[in-house]
């Protein structure tokens, strides 16, 4: 996965701006707020459809232009691709306020998962380790989505289907519908989510092994990273086999009916589980770890995500590091430019140099009021 060319219109503080990108490693220098991470942030829509900053596609469009655009050229298992993100101020008269043209046709959202794959590193994914599960469970869920767009399908299916479920739970609450009607969601429900668990399952398994390799050669040996995928409504993680998902959700959800009833919420499935980390003699990171021990795992799980997606794909996402430079110590920054050098095209934000070898790698962008130079 390679980028050759991006080309802003009318985003976020760039009128215009067009880049091209000879060489692998790129990196952007520059003060505060001066339009380093929008770079970022437009090359990650090209990935996902949607920013890592905001929900509001509107905050993309530059103040007070009706409308903004984001353009991509790049090549994929060496065939070269075109997408274009055209971002509107929305009006009455307007049906859609964001449009995706992939190779000239135009496409949804949902389709766009798997054409362009990103790994993004920003200083919140240092809280990967010690905040919610949540975090844990969209990384999982990300990382397998661009390696496999139809489990992206299945996750957004099994996301409606909870949703709807807990909608007709608040209507049972509020004695308007009998509990009888939960039976056919029910049903629907745990199929979906026997089929969300054992993917993450398989590719837990892999990350865990990438992610156990990459941590010793962070810590030259002296610590193993262990990872858990962590079923909810289980006492202490006791072990469901894969054949019996199925029932065991059936028979859960039954369990807890009432319960879920009374909280007009569903209380378990895949959108309450969570993964674990662990080093050494089973010290849970997220709870016991020191502050270097969960960066150290933070990092080994990123790396281990490149490789991931490679062994899934055929080859290397564009990895994105936003502001993480400043972030790590001397000995981890140079173990990741190590890992990235000359083999993963990787753009980089940072508002000092010193952060990066004497010796120039890549090519160096100097940012200043949405202007770059390089």
């Amino acid at each position: 996965m390679r980028i050759n060319r991006l080309v802003l219109h009318n985003f976020r503080n760039y009128a215009e701006l067009s880049l091209d990108f000879p060489h692998n490693v790129n990196i952007f220098i520059g003060h505060n707020a001066q339009g380093k991470t929008n770079i970022l942030e437009a090359i990650y829509i090209g990935a996902m459809g949607r920013s890592y900053r905001t929900h509001n596609d509107m905050e993309l469009v530059r103040w007070r232009y009706p409308q903004g655009t984001v353009q991509l050229y790049f090549f994929r298992l060496d065939v070269a691709n075109e997408l274009l993100f055209r971002f509107s101020q929305q009006t009455a008269k307007q049906s859609q306020h964001k449009e995706i043209i992939y190779n000239g046709y135009s496409i949804k959202t949902r389709e766009l998962m798997g054409a362009f794959n990103v790994v993004l590193f920003s200083p919140e994914d240092l809280l990967l380790v010690k905040g919610m599960p949540a975090a844990r469970r969209q990384f999982i869920d990300m990382e397998i989505s661009q390696a496999s767009p139809a489990y992206y399908s299945q996750l957004m299916k099994y996301n409606r289907l909870v949703s709807q479920r807990n909608n007709l739970l608040k209507k049972i609450r509020e004695n308007r519908l009998h509990m009888d009607l939960l039976e056919p969601w029910d049903e629907q429900l745990v199929q979906a989510a026997a089929r969300i668990v054992m993917k993450r399952r398989e590719a837990v398994k892999k990350l865990a092994m990438l992610a156990n390799l990459m941590h010793r050669k962070i810590t030259a040996s002296r610590e193993n990273l262990t990872l858990q995928y962590a079923l909810s409504g289980t006492e202490n993680n006791e072990p469901i086999a894969d054949s019996e998902l199925t029932e065991w959700y059936r028979q859960m959800l039954v369990k807890l009916r009432f319960t879920d009833v009374q909280r007009g919420s569903t209380g378990i499935g895949p959108h309450r589980d969570d993964l674990v980390l662990t080093v050494n003699n089973g010290i849970n990171l997220r709870n016991f770890g020191s502050q270097g021990q969960q960066r150290t795992g933070v990092l080994a799980l990123k790396l281990a995500e490149l490789e991931f997606i490679k062994s899934e794909t055929g080859e290397y996402p564009v990895l994105l590091l936003d502001d993480v430079m400043s972030e790590l110590d001397m000995v981890r920054r140079e173990q990741l430019l190590s890992f990235i050098k000359d083999k993963i095209q990787t753009f980089i934000t940072a508002t000092d140099q010193s952060y990066f070898p004497e010796k120039k790698m890549g090519r160096y962008y100097y940012v200043n009021q949405g202007t770059v130079m390089e």
